[in-house]
């Protein structure tokens, strides 16, 4: 099957559409939700979410820390439907993630934190699921229909959503100018990574794991690739922090081991240049998803990110080069990217 005739490459290529009307969606909701959140004395964010939502949901732990001085932490869900002992919620803002909105354990989340007074928002792209009936505030991810199995504009549009609702709970004019320049960014990092994911992706045709990298902003976008990864083409792909990393796993390595590097510029391009140069020295075979040209340098495959995008939205143009080469390996084992074996496009968990 060629990939040029996938669903999932048209979703992809329809990220920057989906972004532009997001952004233009979410915006009066983020701001009454930050009205909400001063009226409520809001002192903490609790995320509720699963796979790709639960990506952009390790993404709001640093957005919602760094810029609203937030404290972040991710639900537990089996404690509120099997175990029935869900934690006390004063001063939290629960927000569940889910593009379908179906997921059951996410929606009890909700549901008991408005029982208990909590503030509730959910980032979904069905506005009339029962997530969204769940919530008092509905950031509606404008992504149209998403056909193929593995997220790609319901994740992208996702980490938009949480990045606007920062940004207007901050009132922070600068960022809200920044975000506006996002779909450009995405739609140049598709132009750009295109080419090379399509040249490069037989080269790890009998691949069959790897690891993915990346630390702050841009751990939430290793995390997707991995996830990608798995979806698309059944490599053993983790995903790892840089620094954990180097706590053990390092020893893995050996010449010839795959290793996706997410790097894009920011306060960590030092340690990750070093770091790259790490892999290099052990011969791994590093796959750079960069804008970094030091960083690219210790790269056997290439997959460059366009300059000047602001490192705090770095992992909505992060990914897609993760995407892109899911998609092309995915062709060259002679897969089905839009059917992935024994996936579901809704997967409903308790």
């Amino acid at each position: 099957m060629s990939a040029a005739t996938t669903v999932l490459e048209r979703e992809i290529g329809e990220q920057p559409e989906a972004l532009t009307r997001t952004l233009e969606t979410c915006l009066p909701e983020a701001r009454s939700l930050g009205s909400d959140l001063v009226g409520r004395d809001v002192s903490y964010v609790l995320i509720a979410a699963r796979g790709s939502s639960d990506n952009a949901g390790v993404y709001a732990t640093y957005v919602f820390s760094a810029y609203n001085g937030l404290p972040v932490a991710l639900a537990t869900p089996s404690l509120y439907t099997f175990y029935h002992r869900p934690p006390r919620l004063r001063g939290a803002l629960v927000i569940g993630i889910s593009q379908s909105g179906q997921s059951e354990d996410v929606v009890e989340v909700l549901t008991d934190a408005r029982k208990q007074g909590a503030l509730t928002a959910a980032v979904t792209a069905d506005g009339g699921s029962p997530l969204a009936r769940a919530a008092e505030r509905v950031l509606r991810l404008q992504t149209g229909s998403e056909k193929a199995v593995a997220a790609t504009k319901t994740f992208t549009s996702s980490l938009a959503a949480l990045a606007v609702l920062s940004a207007a709970v901050a009132n922070d004019s600068e960022r809200l100018e920044q975000l506006k320049r996002l779909p450009d960014a995405v739609d140049k990092a598709i132009q750009a990574a295109s080419g090379p994911a399509s040249l490069k992706a037989e080269r790890y045709r009998y691949a069959e794991r790897c690891v993915v990298i990346g630390r702050g902003y841009a751990y939430c976008a290793a995390m997707e690739i991995a996830l990608k990864l798995k979806e698309l083409t059944y490599v053993t792909a983790e995903p790892y922090s840089s620094a954990d990393f180097q706590h053990g796993p390092m020893a893995m390595l050996q010449p010839g081991f795959p290793v996706v590097l997410v790097a894009p510029r920011g306060a960590l391009t030092p340690h990750l240049t070093d770091f790259a140069g790490q892999l290099s020295q052990r011969e791994a075979e590093v796959i750079a998803i960069s804008d970094v040209e030091e960083i690219l340098g210790h790269a056997n495959v290439r997959l460059p990110l366009p300059e000047g995008c602001p490192e705090w939205l770095s992992p909505v143009v992060s990914v897609i080069p993760g995407q892109l080469l899911g998609l092309h390996l995915a062709a060259a084992k002679g897969l089905d990217p839009d059917r992935p074996r024994g996936l579901h496009k809704v997967t409903i968990t308790r």
